[in-house]
């Protein structure tokens, strides 16, 4: 049996329109909370690509629901 290797598993990124559609708020009610610290910054990967950590909106979704 071979050795069982260690991959750490990655945790996906989300854009706005799939964290919207998830969480059922617009586009600008998803900044305002950005902007408010009510959700997480984002990670910038250009000037005009913002993604999340799908794990942080589970959070945030798992959150709000208690």
């Amino acid at each position: 049996m071979p050795a069982k290797v260690f991959q750490p598993q990655q945790d996906s990124l989300l854009r706005i329109p799939r964290i919207t559609e998830r969480m059922g708020i617009s586009r600008s009610g998803w900044w305002k909370g950005v902007k408010d610290g009510k959700f997480p910054p984002g990670i910038k990967l250009s000037p005009r690509v913002t993604v999340w950590k799908a794990s942080e909106i589970d959070a945030l979704i798992a959150n709000i629901g208690k």
